[in-house]
């Protein structure tokens, strides 16, 4: 056999998952022949919408003059609160936010209607030329004194076990402390958009750049007071999500469709970035207070943690967010005896909403904060009071169970920190930075390793359910349509291996199509790190089901049972011979053999007590360890990343590349979270960071030279696709090894001072202006 026909061969019989696989989208991307929902080609007469934004934080809403605007050529009318024919009351959960403000606004940017033009700008335009009547009333801006006076959006809720009390009163050690955790804009490079098309019979066809396009439709059906059969929400693709689009592009689709119904045509709506800033909402602020008792070792003996949630001015998902948050107040460490209590808080901002990782890093960055401070306190290397702390994988220990009554049972933590350690040069890096430290005053560096335990599923888990579509054409390709979303991901590349291996036919053989309510009914968003977990699984049961149709239909040919049929590299074979797969999806269409079908997965195991949030919330755990070295200017607080390693838990990745890409992505997003991207409201509820002028998100400068990221092979412990594990929010936990290697480096300043015990006060984001104040906040 001659090499080129050799390689053809092998990369023929090669199965997809586990190979590197180019994106699916990523030749089109490049070429610049990917569309989205602004590149779909407008119908004739489309209209365009634009919001009119309060200009009051809290205040009584008496009435809206849109003359101004009316009189401005090319403006068609305007849509309010009185034009809604259904409930004027969005379908969230909370069912707390109004579409369009109706008596009182709760924000500034809050929408209380839309101006339709015949132009973007035109509409754009007249939108600031309304004028809104408005009584201001006082505002609620600061969640301390929203917990002071019990404004809450949802009740708090309060977790415990065993005595934090008397953990804390048989401790050798006591230290009590505050942290502020900012928020972060999703900054999505394309914004939030909508495009509704009314069709016949009172249907709606809605393009919609979302991550639950089933949301979208039951939100717009809601609003227009008809059936959800009557709406098809369809997504080929997003120009990125990170949470932002899980509910809040549901806004953008009821208003658009509004404004469709009440002027005939077709409407699009997209706001532009300082509008976007302005009316949609962010990750969730948070801020603590803690009382630790700990041992001479580090060990943690009781904690009592109380969690302050700016939730903003509606529920939206805070109450999981916040539950969330409560999950992984523990990340990867035993609590013997704890009480958590969350409360919820409502002020009057934009209503904040998910944002990768979901809560879980600002559950995480607590309790790493709190193991930080001990070893300062007590003079120890922290990677070493951390793994003093870890959840043991011996049963016997007792030191396996979290405070919310899940076992760990698949435990690698101190695997992969020993990995980590020794590829990372950990010890002699620590070791060389107390050097420099010691020859330097100006320049301080500091290093950190932190791990993360991610709970993988749904906390709602009635969303943990997915479906799917595969069709199987008589030329032998394949169309896959499932209910996830693709937001730059790789979902459907994953999905398109699953699925080409399952059916044993190459790749390239395999096209995923638009995510569409039409075609997969009631599906959950794409989030939770659950994408490929849910929507890879379903496909693959459809596919399985075909193939084993074909299977049937061949053994009935070849007189031996259906078992004994393989599909591998585009053939089909059996112990007498084999065929071509397009030839058998042939001959068994002849047949009138069903080539489509449907699979559908729900995850097992899961349970838990939404009250006492205790039970199984989770399937498995993904794990992780990175270790960052920094340097700060404790001049002027400037800091710079100097080193990154990662080693993450994969599983059994489906697509190598992909899923290191997605490691850094999150990670440098995580660093963005801790560093640079802070979110300010001045004294009267404006958002004065509201564009790139004045936000600054991480950029190539901003990443160092050595970004080394490595997957740790193991096979998943349950039964995961492929022997796969979620890859999209867990490492973002892992950039809190930026945050505690910047307090490192400042706690050895503080050492210079005659303080190195001394816990370090820093402000998340670590701004200069944040490490310069933690700088010079030593004891009196």
């Amino acid at each position: 056999m001659n090499a080129p026909h050799e390689a053809a061969l092998t990369a023929a019989t090669a199965q997809a998952v586990g190979q590197s696989a180019f994106h699916e989208s990523a030749v089109a991307q490049l070429k610049g022949e990917a569309q989205y929902v602004d590149d779909v080609p407008e119908v004739r007469g489309t209209l365009y919408a634009a919001p009119i934004l309060s200009q009051v934080a809290h205040g009584q809403l008496h009435g809206v003059d849109a003359s101004a605007a009316l009189a401005l050529p090319g403006v068609r009318g305007v849509v309010l609160a009185a034009d809604i024919p259904g409930d004027p009351i969005l379908a969230a959960f909370g069912h707390d936010e109004p579409i369009f403000a109706q008596d009182t606004v709760q924000h500034i940017g809050q929408v209380i209607g839309l101006v339709v033009a015949d132009s973007v700008m035109a509409a754009r335009r007249a939108a600031r030329k309304v004028q809104c009547d408005i009584t201001p009333l006082p505002a609620l801006l600061n969640v301390h004194d929203a917990h002071r006076v019990q404004s809450y959006v949802l009740p708090p809720v309060h977790v415990k076990r065993g005595d934090a009390a008397a953990g804390l009163a048989r401790a050798g050690h006591r230290l009590q402390g505050t942290l502020e955790v900012g928020g972060q804009e999703h900054f999505y490079l394309e914004g939030q958009i909508a495009y509704a098309l009314p069709m016949e019979q009172d249907q709606w066809w809605i393009y919609s750049s979302t991550q639950h396009p089933g949301e979208v439709q039951h939100w717009v059906a809601h609003a227009l007071d008809i059936g959800n059969h009557a709406v098809t929400v369809q997504c080929r693709r997003m120009g990125g999500g990170f949470g932002g689009k899980e509910t809040q592009s549901g806004h953008l689709a009821v208003w658009a469709t509004l404004a469709a119904r009440k002027f005939n045509a077709p409407v699009k709506l997209r706001l532009d970035r300082d509008d976007d800033f302005m009316v949609t909402g962010k990750r969730h602020p948070f801020a603590y207070h803690w009382d630790v008792g700990f041992d001479d070792t580090g060990r943690i003996t009781g904690l009592q943690l109380e969690m302050l949630a700016n939730c903003g001015f509606s529920a939206d998902l805070s109450g999981p967010v916040a539950d969330r948050a409560i999950f992984h107040a523990d990340n990867a460490y035993f609590l013997s005896d704890v009480s958590i209590s969350s409360y919820r808080c409502k002020l009057h901002t934009q209503s904040h909403t998910a944002f990768r990782g979901f809560g879980g890093p600002q559950g995480v960055i607590v309790i790493e904060t709190i193991l930080g401070d001990i070893a300062r306190t007590l003079g120890l290397d922290a990677l070493a009071v951390r793994r003093r702390n870890y959840y043991e994988a011996d049963p016997a220990a007792g030191r396996d169970v979290t405070h919310y009554q899940m076992r760990v049972e698949d435990n690698i933590l101190l695997p992969i920190t020993q990995k980590l350690e020794q590829s990372a040069n950990y010890p002699q890096r620590l070791k060389a930075i107390a050097d420099w430290n010691a020859r330097n005053d100006v320049i301080q560096r500091g290093i950190a390793i932190t791990p993360v335990k991610f709970g993988i599923s749904f906390t709602a888990t009635l969303f943990n359910q997915a479906g799917a579509l595969v069709h199987v054409y008589t030329d032998g390709t394949v169309q896959v349509n499932h209910g996830g979303t693709e937001m730059g991901q790789g979902l459907h590349t994953k999905v398109a291996q699953i699925v080409a291996d399952e059916l044993g036919v190459p790749l390239a053989q395999v096209k995923v199509t638009a995510s569409d309510t039409s075609k997969v009914p009631n599906a959950s968003a794409t989030a939770a790190s659950s994408g490929t977990d849910l929507n890879g699984r379903a496909a693959q049961y459809a596919a399985r089901s075909v193939r084993d149709n074909l299977a049937a239909f061949v053994a009935g040919l070849d007189h031996c049972g259906a078992g004994a049929v393989g599909f591998v590299g585009g053939v089909v074979r059996t112990p007498k011979g084999e065929r071509a797969f397009t030839d058998v999806v042939q001959a068994a269409y002849a047949n009138r053999i069903q080539l489509w079908s449907d699979g559908f997965y729900r995850t097992p195991k899961i349970h838990y007590d939404k009250t006492t949030l205790t039970g199984r919330p989770f399937y498995y755990f993904a794990y992780g360890a990175a270790c960052t070295e920094v340097a700060i200017d404790t001049l002027t607080g400037e800091s710079r990343v100097l080193a990154i390693d990662v080693l993450y838990d994969a599983g059994r990745s489906i697509n190598p590349a992909i899923d290191i890409g997605q490691v850094e992505g999150g990670f440098i997003q995580g660093m963005g979270w801790l560093t640079t991207e802070q979110l300010v409201w001045n004294d009267k509820g404006l958002l004065t960071t509201h564009a790139p002028s004045t936000y600054k998100i991480p950029a190539t400068g901003d990443v160092p030279a050595h970004f080394k990221v490595e997957l740790f092979e193991e096979p998943n412990h349950e039964d995961n696709v492929g022997g796969s594990k979620a890859v999209g929010e867990p490492p973002f936990m892992l950039a809190i090894s930026v945050y505690e290697a910047l307090r490192h480096a400042i706690g050895s300043h503080h050492a210079k001072q005659g303080h190195a015990h001394a816990p370090v006060q820093l402000e998340a984001p670590a701004t200069a202006e944040h490490v310069l104040n933690a700088l010079q906040a030593l004891p009196s």
